[in-house]
């Protein structure tokens, strides 16, 4: 009589355990860091008074059609982390003060706020580190009654218009 003897391996050094926790596994630790990411990263929320911001399109339109009568263009040109912007256009007298708004499109945490003040030939400010994204920037004087557009991806020098 020919037996032959095979000697069991414990279960840990078989293949077919391993092969059938890879799955539940995988999604235990995708669930994990899914839930990590959403407790530790800030949502854009949508504002209360929709209704509100929804009257003040008319105003916003207002605004560009102003900037088009005029003819006003910018000229953002980053230098490292220091802004210079042209602006071009009929104005009687050049703002002292420009506000740049550059938003960041998925999180407002990242949106900032710059002053650009008029040196005499063109206007200035510092720029803050960006990540690098594809920015929406807004353009509007201290007295805020017209305002240009553009898109900005970092690093790059853009041009903004009004928007129409």
């Amino acid at each position: 009589m020919n037996t032959h003897a095979h000697a069991s391996k414990p279960w840990f050094k078989e293949p077919w355990p391993w092969l059938l926790a890879i799955m539940p596994v995988t999604a235990v630790v995708a669930g994990s860091f899914t839930a990590w990411l959403a407790v530790t990263s800030s949502d854009g929320l949508v504002v209360d008074d929709y209704y509100k911001q929804g009257k003040a399109i008319n105003q916003t339109k207002a605004r560009d059609r102003q900037a088009q009568t005029l003819g006003i263009r910018a000229q953002l040109l980053p230098r490292g982390s220091a802004l210079q912007m042209q602006l071009e256009g009929r104005l009687p007298t050049p703002p002292g003060q420009l506000t740049l708004k550059i938003m960041h499109p998925t999180r407002s945490g990242d949106d900032h706020d710059i002053r650009l003040n008029w040196d005499g030939s063109a206007y200035s400010g510092q720029l803050p580190q960006l990540a690098g994204a594809r920015y929406k920037v807004q353009l509007t004087p201290e007295h805020g009654d017209w305002r240009l557009t553009g898109i900005w991806p970092t690093g790059n020098n853009v041009t903004l218009n009004p928007q129409l």
